[in-house]
């Protein structure tokens, strides 16, 4: 299974430190070319290497971690998707005002899985800020919760593997639906940072 990265900011660049502490390799990539990553692939001990956006975006599993907004840039020279797992770590926030974005009553997820037709999409990373994703995900006999969501099934479980892989406790909150209004930004699950005892 191949992971890859798409953004390099504050989430794109927690979870490239958290792949690195966990020892899972994965590619990164954004719009300015592999060059710009250098600082984050140094501090990956070689587990997150940066390639070229193409290249990126044909893993098996690609994390999408771009602006809302930007999506649709990020995507664009994407192939046939075929049934390949997109992770939407995304929030739609209007900004200056640092609001919910207005989507007409619908899940941001949904307008994201538009941009990637063929894609098995789910949605994850997104509740959590920055600074505490990457951060140890352990305390003491707990750890950090990741929630996640998406329509297909057999996608849901391979999402929380690699959640519970690189340390989190995942909590599934079932289809895009479900979840719509806990996990979306605005919701009460963004934001906290949750703790799963063992």
């Amino acid at each position: 299974m191949s992971y890859s990265i798409i953004g390099s900011g504050a989430i794109g660049g927690a979870l490239a430190k958290r792949f690195a502490a966990a020892g899972i390799k994965a590619s990164i990539a954004n719009s300015r070319g592999p060059d710009s990553l250098a600082d984050i692939v140094s501090q990956s001990n070689g587990t997150v290497t940066a390639v070229p956006l193409d290249e990126a975006l044909a893993a098996d599993v690609v994390i999408i971690a771009v602006p809302f907004d930007a999506v649709q840039d990020a995507v664009a020279t994407a192939g046939s998707w075929d049934g390949r797992i997109v992770v939407d770590a995304t929030n739609a926030i209007k900004f200056p005002e640092f609001k919910p974005a207005d989507l007409g009553g619908r899940a941001s997820t949904d307008i994201v899985s538009e941009t990637v037709p063929g894609a098995r999409v789910v949605k994850a990373f997104n509740t959590i800020p920055a600074a505490i994703l990457a951060s140890e995900p352990k305390e003491a006999a707990a750890s950090r919760v990741v929630f996640f969501s998406g329509n297909d099934p057999a996608a849901r479980k391979e999402v929380g593997s690699l959640i519970s892989s690189l340390g989190f406790a995942p909590i599934d909150l079932g289809t895009i639906a479900q979840s719509l209004h806990l996990q979306q930004f605005g919701s009460p699950l963004v934001g906290p940072s949750f703790l799963k005892q063992a």
